[in-house]
């Protein structure tokens, strides 16, 4: 394969990573192009950050392959996850509207690429192209909606009630009564995490749960084995 036909292949799959991101959804080629000519990929080990609170914003990010944990830190040390994204999704978009830097940290779960679109060429694209403005806000309030749902799970008073609740928003329905099955995308520790509590305390809610007869773990999956029974029991822990 000559050089050129290298970077015909690379830029080709730029072009299609932004088409799946909802972001760019429903752009033509010409102006994908446009925005693939501005991006920087980046390789990512397990562990590597990507960026750390406060750093001056190089753009935002599309995630190509693998997962992003996007976290804070509270002053007593502990991680709070905000969201895990993952191929297709964007994050980071807020920082093109201000100077005061990333809000938060990001780190690779595993191996991962990601994709860089440049702030300040990002920007001069906008001025161009408005209607990028518009795609850019939904976006944003997508993520406003998460960050709200995550803030209401986190109001739930314990753990138990929590991860009821988590699991009960995988089930098709809170009134089913067939086993449903659900596969973890992240470690049992990252949801922990996600659930505002550190690992041991979540495995003692599994455990509390199975021995209850209201779930089966196997490995990453996780299978409500009665919607309805658990929705009692998150109406029960919530006074209802």
């Amino acid at each position: 394969m000559t050089p050129q036909q290298l970077s015909e292949l690379k830029q080709a799959a730029l072009v299609n990573t932004l088409r799946s991101c909802q972001l760019f959804g429903g752009l033509g080629v010409a102006d994908l192009q446009n925005i693939a000519a501005i991006t920087v990929v980046r390789h990512l080990e397990k562990g590597d950050y990507l960026f750390h609170e406060g750093e001056p914003s190089r753009g935002f990010y599309i995630v190509q392959q693998g997962s992003i944990n996007v976290h804070r830190v509270g002053a007593g040390g502990k991680e709070q996850v905000i969201h895990v994204f993952r191929a297709g999704e964007s994050f980071a978009e807020a920082t093109l509207a201000t100077e005061t830097g990333y809000p938060a940290d990001a780190r690779a779960l595993e191996p991962s690429q990601v994709l860089l679109v440049q702030k300040a060429e990002f920007i001069t694209l906008l001025r161009r192209h408005p209607e990028l403005a518009l795609r850019m806000l939904g976006a944003m309030s997508q993520h406003l909606r998460v960050l709200v749902g995550l803030l209401d799970d986190l109001t739930l008073k314990d753990v138990e009630t929590r991860l009821a609740n988590w699991l009960l928003k995988r089930c098709p329905s809170r009134e089913g009564t067939n086993p449903v099955a659900i596969e973890l995308k992240m470690t049992k520790r990252v949801l922990a995490a996600e659930l505002g509590t550190v690992s041991e305390t979540f495995s003692r809610t599994l455990a509390k749960f199975r021995e209850s007869g209201l779930i089966a773990v196997k490995g990453r999956v996780i299978t409500v084995l009665s919607p309805t029974k658990l929705a009692a029991v998150l109406r029960r822990n919530l006074g209802e």
